[in-house]
């Protein structure tokens, strides 16, 4: 417990899944939060829950960003942790992908990252302590995947994004560090929540059973717990690094044994 007192912390894409587990593990270890999200009604239940501050905020919404870190300023007066979380997965053929749900998911998984970093940077600077920046990426940034393309180009970006920024932040010597996350397949409410027509939903835990070397989703706080690392000073010389959690997926295949 402590291992985040007084840092201050932005989460975007709070409101469920990945993100709010990551609020509730940094708010249980000290952090001060503001959680973005488009679901206003979960996301200030869980800010309320913690005891952080909630805005609605589509992270493509460039106008909005000035606000948020405003909202930081004015409630925490710094920021330490930057948590990279909003996203949005379209599943299906690129031949059958329109334009505008190609565009939609790489603005909200990279632009919304792009815009996050941009204005997030110049607040931990301002704070002269460095800071923390973790993106959420994928197992379908590492390595591509049938019906995913359009997916696993975004997380791509991402993860090498997160490792130029790594290298640009190092070279100013601002003490701010950079890392990806990597889930493989977590048990979150975004396999509900795939457009009409990917063969929606889909079942995590079927899913799993046959892919994943350890034969079962992961969850939720299994991934907070390792953005926690990346965030707390525990990994204070991690930059530029990947952190994968996705139970074996991408070490490889095992044959199930009988008995």
């Amino acid at each position: 417990m402590g291992q985040l007192d007084g840092r201050v912390g932005i989460v975007t894409g709070a409101a469920s899944g990945i993100g709010a587990a990551t609020a509730r593990v940094l708010a249980r270890e000290g952090a001060k939060l503001l959680l973005t999200d488009i679901d206003d009604a979960a996301g200030e239940a869980l800010a309320d829950s913690i005891g952080g501050a909630y805005v609605h905020h589509d992270v493509t919404d460039e106008t909005g960003w000035h606000g948020v870190v405003a909202t930081v300023d004015r409630n925490f007066g710094r920021l330490d942790i930057l948590i990279a979380n909003a996203g949005i997965g379209i599943m299906g053929p690129v031949v059958d992908m329109s334009l505008a749900d190609w565009r939609r998911q790489m603005a909200i998984n990279v632009d919304g990252v792009f815009l996050s970093v941009k204005y997030c940077i110049p607040a931990m600077r301002r704070g002269g302590r460095g800071g923390s920046i973790v993106m959420l990426s994928s197992v379908a940034g590492l390595r591509g995947s049938a019906g995913l393309a359009g997916y696993s180009a975004s997380k791509g970006a991402v993860r090498l994004f997160a490792k130029s920024m790594a290298l640009e932040c190092a070279q100013a010597g601002d003490g701010i560090r950079v890392n990806s996350v990597h889930p493989g397949i977590i048990a979150t409410p975004i396999w509900t929540k795939l457009p009409p027509g990917a063969n929606a939903p889909l079942d995590p835990d079927k899913i799993a059973a046959s892919s994943v070397p350890m034969g079962k989703p992961g969850q939720a706080e299994e991934i907070a717990n390792g953005i926690l690392f990346l965030a707390s000073d525990q990994s204070s010389h991690v930059t530029g690094s990947e952190l994968v959690i996705d139970g074996g997926l991408t070490a490889g295949r095992i044959t199930r044994l009988g008995g």
